[in-house]
């Protein structure tokens, strides 16, 4: 009988099962330490497998990792408080988990902005007139870690997660937190439609947009009714045509598909062992898990 080759996406899913650590996590390379981001995109990508050894696996370790502040620490090595929180959030949901853990982890990432929007900074803000950072005080986004400022990446992630979780949290807190990020990175929006990763502009010079910051943005503005997000889809549009690296295509491949848009059929090539890139790339596939990351309607 004739074997019928493997697809673009089981070719991505079988190396994801295969470079699965002892843990039951995934590092960034095959073969080394488990950190949690690879480990949330990998279980993103397997979401078919949900139940299975190597599911259930990767899902346990990501529930070990969480501290005692409903935090979640990036490595079992290290541990610190994390941005990648927002992954460990959005991962509960995609998986129907809305218990204690779940609710305490929200209510970390309720808890944790950046610290450019502290009262002082504000108060100083208004009596100078001056911002320390340049930027608008009134919209908070999240930072990679505690007590340092807000970037895009992370703030993007983190309305991912909230947006998820609003069905099941609820609250004035919630969505009060979700217009505030959304309004930190619509207001870092680079005069060439995309972002940055954190400031449109140095020295007073425009600064360009970035795919990866650009792909991620979109991802975390998704949902939002009020905006004109069609100059930064038509930005991110033309990073991913211009070629990007491996995982600023993958990236920008999902985020396009997340609104909807048409992007080149991928053709069959090695993959190689860069396990954030394949599982990104997996999700963002034609027949990936890059709905998963919609918010829901009434979010």
């Amino acid at each position: 009988m004739m074997r019928m080759p493997e697809s673009y996406l089981g070719r991505r899913l079988r190396l994801l099962k295969e470079t699965q650590n002892p843990d039951g996590g995934w590092g960034y390379f095959a073969g080394k330490r488990s950190w949690l981001e690879p480990t949330s995109y990998a279980l993103l990508a397997l979401h078919q497998d949900t139940g299975s050894e190597h599911w259930e696996r990767g899902w346990n370790l990501l529930r070990e990792w969480q501290r005692d502040d409903g935090a979640w620490r990036p490595t079992a090595q290290v541990e610190d408080a994390h941005w990648s929180t927002a992954l460990a959030v959005t991962l509960h949901c995609v998986r129907n988990v809305y218990d204690s853990r779940f609710r305490n982890g929200v209510d970390w990432m309720l808890d944790s902005a950046g610290v450019e929007g502290r009262l002082l900074q504000r108060v100083v803000a208004y009596f100078t007139n001056v911002s320390p950072t340049g930027h608008d005080l009134k919209y908070r986004g999240w930072p990679w870690r505690p007590d340092s400022v807000s970037w895009i990446e992370p703030t993007a992630h983190s309305l991912v997660a909230l947006k998820m979780a609003a069905p099941h949290i609820g609250g004035a807190l919630l969505k009060r937190r979700i217009v505030m990020g959304e309004g930190m990175i619509l207001r870092r929006r680079c005069s060439d439609g995309g972002w940055n990763y954190g400031s449109t502009a140095a020295l007073g010079i425009d600064l360009p947009s970035y795919p990866e910051t650009t792909a991620l943005a979109l991802l975390g503005l998704q949902g939002n009714r009020d905006a004109d997000l069609g100059p930064a889809l038509a930005r991110a549009r033309q990073l991913y045509e211009q070629g990007q690296s491996p995982l600023a295509s993958a990236l920008l491949k999902l985020s396009l598909r997340s609104y909807g848009m048409k992007v080149p059929v991928e053709a069959a090539k090695e993959t190689g062992r860069d396990l954030l890139v394949t599982a990104v790339e997996s999700i963002g596939s034609a027949e990936g898990a890059f709905g998963l990351l919609r918010p829901p309607v009434n979010s």
